[in-house]
Order: structure tokens, then sequence, then C-alpha cells
């Protein structure tokens, strides 16, 4: 790998993005946003929220996706009984070896899918944050760290308000990207009637024909690979204008945090890669711009009395800000 130019190494991710992309295409109808950006956000060590009614195949993409990618997958399903020490774990005691050890928890994996976050408890769900900032969780006082990679999806219905618990804003922070999934179109409804009268939905038969086309190391490499890549400072400015933005316009009560201007920057340079470029542009910003902060807006009682979308106001702002 050393000897190889950042040019080739970069198509290297380019090409590994694209056939994971046609693979999962193969099972997955529309909603290709989506994978673009769990692979951005898996090689950057963020991490990704999920919005979007049932039957959208929010699941079957995440576990299409581990399998890809070779990852050791757990799943948590949300629900108002999981306590924290159900998903980090607990230290119990052995009487064979007379001592206290742990007993750990879906937590410690590479990939760790949670359904239905927002069935969580906010005790729960903040058992999660130092896991999904610091790659590290604390039990009875001892720290103990997680898996190298490390990757959290969580899932929510935005419109199940029964039993649920919105995420306080420092939980809605820790993710790099959130994605929103709606329903299909006619056509790809259509489509996906044609798959499931040729029998090519059922995901048992996609599942035995799945090999992963990366691992972890490889994820490794992407990772440091992706770091080379060029931003000029003209676009750390249309970053920086982009986040700056949210915290004075009219129809937001809460703008973006740094995290915000972070995940831009590291967003970008994994999109760059994707398509095959050693330098970051104007629109790899412009494309993140949604997934980026949506999920870190709050609109003002007023905007959204009158019917203002966080969306709405995000492409109002891109129309606004200068483009170097």
């Amino acid at each position: 790998m050393s000897n190889e130019t950042l040019t080739e190494r970069i198509q290297q991710i380019a090409n590994a993005y694209e056939e994971i992309r046609l693979t999962a295409q193969q099972v997955v109808v529309a909603n290709q946003h989506l994978i673009e950006e769990i692979f951005i956000s898996m090689i950057r060590g963020g991490h990704l929220l999920i919005e979007g009614v049932p039957g959208t195949a929010k699941t079957t993409v995440c576990k299409i996706i581990a399998r890809l990618i070779d990852y050791e997958f757990r799943r948590v399903q949300g629900a108002v009984d999981i306590q924290p020490a159900d998903i980090i774990g607990v230290r119990v005691y052995d009487q064979k070896k007379n001592e206290f050890v742990l007993q750990k928890g879906p937590v410690f994996t590479n990939f760790l899918m949670i359904d239905e976050i927002n069935r969580l408890t906010p005790r729960t769900q903040s058992a999660l944050l130092e896991a999904m900032s610091e790659h590290q969780v604390t039990i009875d006082g001892i720290t103990h760290p997680l898996a190298d990679p490390y990757f959290v999806i969580a899932t929510q219905n935005p419109f199940d308000a029964e039993g649920t618990f919105p995420l306080i804003e420092a939980q809605r922070d820790r993710f790099m990207f959130s994605s929103t999934l709606t329903h299909l179109d006619g056509e790809n409804e259509l489509e996906i009637l044609r798959r499931e009268r040729a029998g090519e939905l059922d995901w048992r038969v996609y599942r035995d024909r799945i090999t992963p086309i990366i691992g972890p190391a490889d994820v490794k490499a992407m990772a440091a690979t992706v770091r080379e890549i060029r931003v000029d400072e003209a676009v750390l400015g249309y970053m920086r204008d982009l986040v700056l933005a949210t915290r004075s316009h009219g129809d937001i009560r809460l703008g973006a945090s740094s995290r915000a201007s972070i995940a831009f920057l590291r967003g970008s340079m994994a999109r760059a890669a994707l398509y095959g470029r050693t330098y970051v542009i104007p629109d790899d910003v412009r494309s993140l711009a949604v997934p980026v902060l949506a999920h870190r807006l709050s609109l003002t009682r007023e905007a959204t009395i009158t019917g203002i979308t966080t969306e709405s106001v995000i492409n109002e702002i891109l129309d606004t800000v200068e483009v170097p």
C-alpha cells in the first residue's frame, strides 16, 4: 500500500464503494443516497441516524452493509424497558473465579444497529453518549475500550409518538449524518412488486449469496487515505459560512454546533474519494448539507406552526451563502 500513489489508493476506495453500491442495489430499491452516507460515515468514524416510516428497508440496508464489509454486527431493538446495562454490559460476581467479571453488552462490536432508538428512555439513550463520542464505555468506574473500527446506526419513526422519547440534543449531535427515508414513488413501488413476484426480495437468499468485499483493516486503510485529501482554504470557509448561517437565521431557534463543521469536513473528504478525486469541491459540501444539518437544527415555534421545514431552511441557506 505504501508504494501506491494517493490517486491509486483513492481509486481503490471509489471501486470498493461502487461494488458495494451495485451489490446492495440488487436488494434495495431506490434510497441510494443512504448507501453513500453509510459508507462515508463508516470510513470517517461517524455515526448515522435514519428517520423513516416502517417498511422503508432501514434494517435491510444495515444488514446488507454489515455483511458486505465483514463487520461483527449486533442489533438492539429499542423498548422502554431496556436498561443501560442491557446495552453496555454489567459486572457480575463469578463464584468460581471469586471475582467480578464483565458481561459485555451488544455495544462491544464493530457495527451496532439500534432499531427505534426513540423508544429508549433518556437514561438509556445517555448510556450511548460515551460510546459514540469516545469509543469507550465506563462500567462501575472502569473504562473499557470498544472495537476499532466502531460504527453505530440508529433508526426511528418520526411519526410514531406513542411510547417514544425524543432524542436529547446532545444525543442527536453525536450523529455525523441523519438520513430521511420516505415511501417510494410509483415506478419504484412497481419495481418492489416485480421483485417480489420473481422471489427476489427474500433476505435469506441474498444473505447466503453475499460475500464480504472489504474488512475492518481495509476500512482503517481507507480512513488513513482519506485524511490525505486536499481541502482548499476557500472550501473550508464555505463550510464555516454554512454553519454560521444556521446560527443567525430567523427561523432557527438552535443552530448547528462545531460538530457540524467537523462533519462537513470529514464527510466532504470522504465523498471526494468515493468519486475518485484527491481534492474536495464545493459540490461535496453542498450534497452533504441536509445530512449534516437536518438533525442539528431546531426551528422556532413560529416557523413550525407556519409549516416551514428544516430542509427548506437548509436549501434557503444554500441559495444565499456564496459558493467559492
